[in-house]
């Protein structure tokens, strides 16, 4: 007769398992960044859809012959070349095919980030409570907007950052811009704060489980200034101090505004827990 199998009311894992379930979570986010880059792909230019149109639309299709990603990509580089001479440049044969799929590529990561969001949320999820599952599912739905608004918001300093860095060119001096680094720029900026908008919701989030105190979290806070300042350094050109400070100001506000938070959460859980013991 069969030994009858032992049962885990507690739902743990063995390593082998935890290791299959990485691997799943990881093939379905993969699988999620490729189908936005072929989404990536195919917007990056939108030439060949005005192409298309044409025939049938009797020059509706036009509008469409210089639109897409790097159309709005160059866009902070065409406003400077109306006053000053300016233009992006490919150094190599290559460049331009290198410069499509990693704006693919990005594009991408940004498309499917609800999904591997997602993912790296539901890894964690078969550890946690059911009370610590609605915290993490809720603080999910909060990331996506926030990694989304993150890169929202660096694209919409973008134009001011190039302009701004354009005044310091002297006049008469023709201003060629490296298309790899400039694509470098923009991308690290857009999701460099993307993932800044994002990092306070974990430190919240471990604070709601317990992981963490705010106080704690407080004690930390020249470390984590310290850490930002490297962070944004890393993230942006070297010499572009401008960039670098635009981009610690919003970090640290959001670090300090999860601190916030979770010190608050602390003084209501600390009054909750003082009342149980009363009763």
């Amino acid at each position: 007769m069969a030994a009858p199998r032992r049962r885990n009311p507690e739902g743990r894992m063995s390593l082998g398992a935890h290791l299959v379930e990485l691997r799943k979570r990881l093939t379905r986010a993969a699988l999620a960044i490729v189908g936005g880059t072929i989404i990536g792909w195919m917007v990056y230019d939108l030439t060949w859809v005005g192409n298309l149109l044409e025939p049938a639309m009797a020059g509706a299709g036009k509008a469409l012959t210089d639109v897409g990603t790097w159309a709005a990509l160059r866009e902070p580089i065409e406003r400077i070349a109306e006053a000053q001479d300016a233009a992006i440049n490919f150094t190599t044969i290559t460049g331009a095919l290198d410069i499509q799929f990693q704006v693919a590529l990005a594009t991408g990561i940004v498309l499917s980030s609800p999904v591997w969001l997602y993912q790296l949320f539901a890894f964690f999820v078969p550890g946690l409570t059911g009370r610590e599952k609605r915290y993490t599912f809720g603080f999910f739905f909060t990331a996506i907007p926030l990694f989304l608004a993150g890169c929202a918001s660096g694209w919409f300093v973008l134009p001011r950052i190039v302009e701004v860095m354009a005044n310091f060119v002297p006049p008469g001096a023709t201003t060629l811009y490296d298309a790899k680094y400039y694509l470098d720029f923009v991308l690290k900026l857009m999701l460099a704060i993307g993932v800044a908008f994002v990092l306070p919701v974990f430190l919240v989030l471990l604070n709601f489980v317990g992981v963490l105190r705010g106080i704690s979290i407080l004690k930390g806070w020249r470390w984590a200034v310290l850490a930002i300042v490297v962070f944004t350094a890393i993230a942006t050109p070297a010499a572009d101090v401008l960039s670098m400070v635009l981009l610690a100001i919003p970090m640290t506000v959001l670090y300090f505004a999860a601190v916030g938070i979770a010190v608050w959460h602390d003084r209501i859980a600390d009054r909750r827990a003082a009342a149980s013991l009363e009763e």
